[in-house]
């Protein structure tokens, strides 16, 4: 596990220092915002439609050699950029098509990386797993960000994407060293029964999640808080630069109070034995309040005392989140259960900037913090309270003395 989460900080650190070069390589490229916007769909959208195929094949094939495959995959594509790039023959057409391949790479890869990383620990060592790897992660997008200026000063743009292809091929190289927890189905039961095939269908995840009220639920939870708060980027920059009169560097302080915020959230996470989808909406719910408390800011000072708390509880909701759903479905059903979370959140990342967008023009940054805070916290407090009226209360029959002793007395001889 030590190995696996030093490979996953390097191939973080990567995959963010080529994101940051590559949207200043279209904006060179094009001078155009929305041809970085265009960029970013373009990688997006393969698990909007795809996801689902990815999650069945990560079901159906030996988890270390996809997981090797798919990272040797990506550092090809890497190579590839960095290749055109050193010979300035990169265009727009030629990025977009990269960019492509990697969203349908990635569709398989995302899962098979989840599911290998937990193999790793004891089953009741998971919740901390997925701690440590939102600790993992939100480090690495940290270093990866401030190294990508100092490559690019230092040794030009193609050097990112070099680095990010010699990250993944270290992760590649790990692969085959690692020793799954005994017991764990790293490779699918071989089976020639018709049965056993329907159950390794598309269909199959679609319908367990389906049938799944706490995944439902959690769905539900996570995308409210996706759509109308966590937008940070877009709701409190607005907020710092307009209503609270700061600059550039506010924004900086304000973004970096929110790193470390995510850090403290994950190493807090990953003490979480038993969490739930409660839990994820006790929290989501706290967050959406804090949000609106935050779009109430009368100064920076009194913002930058929320955004901590804020983005604490943001990492324990969702390590909380992704421990449940990791860990709910059965063990043969997981890789498709996160192809359909990969769909789900990719609808959500979509749509949820234009949405909050067209909140912001109507209500301003702070009614849009404020309303969206609301419309997170209400509906989480209402199904909470619901369901906590619904649960029964158990009750302790009146029996007789006589009935109890010749009942024990009967589990006794049997």
């Amino acid at each position: 596990m030590r190995w696996w989460s030093a490979a996953n900080f390097v191939s973080n650190a990567g995959t963010w220092m080529q994101l940051t070069v590559q949207n200043l390589l279209v904006l060179q490229i094009t001078g155009s915002a929305a041809a970085t916007g265009l960029s970013m769909s373009v990688q997006a959208a393969p698990a909007l439609f795809m996801s689902l195929l990815g999650g069945a094949a990560v079901d159906r094939w030996p988890r270390k050699l996809t997981v090797a495959v798919s990272q040797a995959l990506l550092g090809a594509v890497a190579f590839t950029t960095a290749l055109l790039v050193a010979l300035d023959q990169l265009d727009m057409t030629a990025l977009l098509v990269l960019a492509a391949v990697t969203g349908v790479i990635a569709t398989v890869d995302g899962p098979a990386c989840a599911l290998l990383g937990n193999d790793l620990v004891p089953a009741e060592d998971l919740p901390s797993a997925i701690g440590v790897g939102a600790l993992v992660h939100s480090s690495g997008r940290l270093v990866g960000t401030g190294l990508a200026g100092l490559t690019v000063g230092f040794l030009g743009t193609a050097a990112a994407y070099a680095a990010n292809g010699l990250s993944f091929v270290f992760v590649a190289s790990v692969v085959p060293f690692l020793r799954p927890r005994q017991g764990t189905a790293t490779r699918p039961t071989a089976t020639s029964a018709p049965a056993a095939a329907a159950d390794m269908t598309v269909r199959e995840g679609l319908f367990f999640f389906a049938r799944r009220p706490r995944l439902v639920a959690l769905a539900a939870v996570t995308g409210l808080s996706s759509v109308f708060g966590r937008n940070y980027g877009l709701t409190l920059a607005v907020l710092v630069t307009g209503p609270l009169a700061g600059g550039a560097g506010a924004f900086g302080t304000v973004s970096t109070v929110l790193a470390v915020g995510g850090i403290l959230g994950a190493v807090l996470g990953a003490r979480m034995r038993r969490p739930s989808v409660r839990l994820v909406g006790m929290l989501a719910a706290c967050g959406a309040l804090l949000q609106v408390a935050a779009g109430l800011s009368p100064s920076l000072a009194v913002l930058l005392v929320l955004v901590l708390p804020m983005a604490v509880v943001e990492s324990v909701s969702d390590t909380a989140g992704t421990a449940v759903l990791q860990t709910d479905p059965p063990a043969h059903l997981r890789g498709r259960v996160l192809g359909v979370w990969s769909s789900i959140g990719t609808l959500w990342s979509l749509g949820g900037p234009p949405a909050l967008g067209l909140l912001m023009e109507h209500a301003g940054a702070r009614g849009a913090l404020i309303t969206g805070g609301l419309l997170v916290a209400a509906p989480i407090a209402t199904g909470l309270l619901l369901r906590t009226r619904r649960t029964p209360t158990p009750v302790t029959l009146p029996t007789r003395e006589g009935d109890v002793t010749g009942k024990a007395a009967l589990g006794t001889a049997a």
